[in-house]
């Protein structure tokens, strides 16, 4: 017989944190590599020259997915009802922090992949605009990072809820 401490519910709400991570951040990143690969594919048919300078907005919507597989692994981890005690509390952290990684991604990788998309067609007609494109990319990106961080200090929080 398994002795189990802490409430039998709460892992169920901490590993819906970790696949609510990864899951929403790899949609922000597939939507955002796609969107910016048709920009960019349809901007090598008029200046084929440009599309490794364009490739940027793919890449950066590629390391979204990077973030929620980091939150998913950190709440994975935390989750070991048999060692220490999993309560309701650790349970909802790492539910928030899985939630607040996963859409801040989902939400950067709509962003980078719309700006991508029409900042690479852009940049074909006036290469003026590449420094532009890319400072909003950059804070597109901030906004998962920002996720990832709050993600990362919620998880840290579970654990705490009781002295033990």
């Amino acid at each position: 017989m398994s002795t189990f401490s802490g409430d039998e519910t709460a892992p169920f709400f901490g590993f819906l944190g970790a696949a609510a991570a990864l899951v929403f951040s790899c949609m922000g990143a597939a939507y955002g590599t796609a969107k910016s690969g048709v920009g960019v594919a349809s901007m090598g048919v008029m200046r084929p020259e440009l599309v490794m300078k364009s490739i940027v907005p793919v890449v950066m919507a590629g390391v979204l997915g990077i973030y929620g597989l980091i939150i998913a692994v950190i709440i994975s981890t935390g989750i070991n009802p048999k060692a220490k005690s999993y309560y309701l509390f650790d349970g909802y952290a790492h539910l928030s922090s899985g939630l607040a990684c996963g859409l801040a991604g989902l939400s950067a990788g709509m962003a980078i992949g719309i700006v991508g998309d029409a900042g690479v067609r852009a940049n074909a007609q006036q290469p003026k605009l590449f420094v532009g494109m890319i400072l909003i990319l950059i804070f597109a990106e901030a906004l998962a990072l920002y996720g990832l961080i709050v993600g990362i200090i919620l998880s840290s929080r579970a654990g705490q809820s009781r002295a033990e």
